[in-house]
């Protein structure tokens, strides 16, 4: 009688780290156990597979023993070098692509499970479509603007960190007397601004979908201070910008223009206009490397034997995804093409509203979708 030969899948963690990315790591080597497959997991994304020789090991239930509970991913990341447009050493730039495309065929991979936001995604995808590559994706995003899926792997707890930020903030805040600014992540979406915003009292939330006066902000300040109150919240997302329209950013020293300042720029403005002392803190990639959520760690499990499950009924070119508390499996192309910005007359921001948080000059606000072109800002999530 002959023996199957045992189906060999590959893994890896693309964009950037969050909580939750080892959890889908696990999920994936223990369902594949049930289906006689061997996971092989790919170092440092697609830079593994470009790698000679290419940089995998196998693993086994021992090698992720107890790492459900790790922060980032035991994998490694990378989110820059784009195979399709590789920077070189000369400053020059490549197509690499053919290099990871060959090092999926000399692993003898049968499948890859791809876990990334939308940009990782579209380039794995386009890959797999090239390379003759069976793709199934993973959605991790702390950003949570992916159309299809309500939630990311990473979301929920970059918002635990921000609320517990927020809490110590206030603290402080009522200690001093103080406007306690936080700054936030999110790229061009607020939803962590917004999540964080009411689950921990922010009495000002702003986000880049809705547009704000800088008056009306300072009038809601100097209102709670005149009744009594002698301190203030606020959380901020990194994208908002100036009255002008203007961005705030910085070029780090690889030369990329990244989101960050725009807390100080408030705090600035708040302190000149109405005298109050007011301290800003961003909060950075703190979001990101902290021990993942109950919730991530539900989702890591969940996505990840869902993976697996798509590979086995060979459906190839999909990506799993979290709606109505269920696992649901959609094509990738559908999946990155419908981005997701906080809905401005949806739940969350109603009931900001309704909490008496100010976010922004809703009313004045047209149809959903009136929103300028969404910015990657150098780094692929």
């Amino acid at each position: 009688m002959g023996m199957n030969k045992p189906k060999r899948v590959g893994i890896l963690t693309s964009g950037g780290d969050c909580g939750g990315l080892n959890a889908v790591i696990r999920a994936v080597v223990r369902r594949a156990r049930d289906y006689d497959m061997e996971i092989y997991g790919i170092k440092g994304a697609t830079q593994g597979l470009m790698n000679r020789p290419v940089e995998a090991e196998l693993l086994d239930i021992k090698k992720v023993s107890g790492i459900l509970r790790y922060g980032g991913t035991i994998l490694g990341t990378v989110n820059k070098g784009n195979p399709f447009a590789y920077p070189m050493p000369d400053g020059s730039i490549c197509d690499r692509s053919e290099e990871v495309i060959e090092g999926y065929h000399k692993l003898g991979l049968d499948a890859l499970i791809g876990i990334g936001g939308d940009g990782s995604l579209a380039i794995l995808r386009r890959l797999a479509q090239q390379g003759n590559m069976n793709l199934v994706a993973v959605p991790k995003t702390i950003d949570n603007d992916l159309g299809t899926t309500e939630n990311s792997i990473g979301f929920n707890t970059a918002v635990s960190v921000a609320v517990e930020a927020l809490d110590r903030l206030t603290y402080t805040a009522i200690s001093h007397s103080r406007v306690m600014i936080l700054e936030v992540m999110g790229r061009d979406a607020g939803h962590i601004a917004v999540s964080s915003g009411i689950a921990g009292g922010a009495h000002v939330v702003l986000i880049p979908e809705i547009p704000y006066s800088l008056d009306e902000v300072c009038d809601r300040l100097m209102n709670r201070a005149l009744r009594g109150f002698n301190f203030s919240t606020m959380v901020v997302a990194e994208a908002v910008k100036t009255p002008a329209g203007e961005s705030v950013k910085y070029t780090n020293s690889l030369g990329q223009s990244l989101y960050g300042g725009i807390g100080q720029y408030l705090g600035d403005q708040i302190s000149t206009r109405t005298g109050m002392e007011s301290r800003v803190t961003i909060l950075g990639h703190v979001q990101r490397g902290s021990t993942p959520s109950p919730l991530d760690r539900i989702l890591g499990a969940a996505f990840g034997v869902a993976a697996v499950d798509l590979i086995a009924e060979k459906q190839y070119d999909r990506m799993v995804a979290w709606v109505n508390r269920e696992v649901i499996n959609v094509p990738i192309a559908e999946a990155i093409a419908k981005y997701s910005a906080v809905d401005i007359h949806g739940t969350l921001v109603r009931t900001a509203i309704g909490l008496g948080t100010y976010v922004g000059e809703v009313g004045k606000m047209g149809k959903m979708g009136e929103m300028g072109e969404v910015g990657k800002m150098g780094e692929i999530e």
